[in-house]
């Protein structure tokens, strides 16, 4: 089910999959920094109908369906997003109790958000690629995706998805990743304070951050932590290896329960 909802006054789109907030355990989707609720396709159905969950998938300022946002992006657009945004969504949607998963930005901004934050709803943090520091190969690779959205087919295939907001949710994105600044950008400091059990999953080729984020995120997480590193994978494990990690999130949050 699509519908919108005004959170910080401006409109978001949101979709629900499976059992209201107050008949079951919510999986919470926060999409990459490319992303938005069409581009998870069918993964969070599935892992709702596996796991007996609901699912709401959103998407962010910017992105799909949403309003668009102003640009530049400032440079802790996540740090608005997992303090801010995210708290008066959940409040919103009338979600209790509930485990976030976040793909590349999205698992950095549920990372802020846990650590950051009372996160009173939140039972578990699953990650996919996420960020807690900026490498060099990061920056390689945001760098090729603007040659390719300027001189390649890039930008008519993100505007299947985001339509008008295209160039907002990529120059939102890129112009922050690319600013010279942003090297210096780091969220292990909000690792001790996440508290709950967390799964960081991570490709063992993701072209945009290396093992050593998984790693970090795991040794300096405040609770129990695992990491699941695939090989032959890269950024997107969901749609790379959908099925073991369909399973790996699965087996995770069934042991929540």
């Amino acid at each position: 089910m699509r519908s919108s909802i005004e959170v910080n006054g401006k409109c978001l789109e949101v979709q629900w999959h499976g059992p209201r907030p107050e008949e079951a355990l919510t999986l919470v989707f926060l999409h990459e920094g490319l992303g938005c609720t069409a581009m998870w396709h069918d993964f969070p159905g599935d892992l709702a109908a596996a796991t007996g969950c609901g699912a709401l998938v959103f998407s962010r300022l910017g992105y799909g369906g949403s309003d668009a946002c102003a640009l530049p992006r400032p440079l802790r657009f996540m740090h608005h997003e997992g303090l801010k945004v995210l708290p008066e969504l959940l409040e919103k949607m009338g979600v209790t109790e509930c485990v976030h998963v976040g793909h590349s930005d999205g698992g950095s901004i549920g990372i802020i958000y846990a650590g950051g934050t009372q996160a009173l709803p939140l039972r578990g943090l699953i990650t996919q690629a996420a960020h807690v520091f900026c490498e060099d190969l990061s920056v390689q690779s945001i760098q090729a995706a603007r040659e390719l959205y300027l001189e390649g087919d890039l930008r008519n295939k993100l505007k299947k998805y985001h339509g008008p907001n295209v160039d907002c949710a990529f120059w939102g994105w890129n112009d922050a990743w690319l600013h010279p600044e942003f090297m210096e950008w780091n969220l292990e400091e909000y690792l001790p304070g996440i508290r709950v059990p967390l799964l960081a999953i991570q490709g063992a080729d993701d072209p945009y951050g290396t093992p050593a984020q998984a790693e970090s995120i795991v040794s300096q997480a405040g609770g129990e932590a695992e990491s699941l590193i695939l090989e032959s994978c890269g950024h997107a494990p969901h749609r790379e290896r959908p099925q073991t990690t369909l399973e790996a999130m699965k087996d995770f949050i069934m042991n929540l329960k």
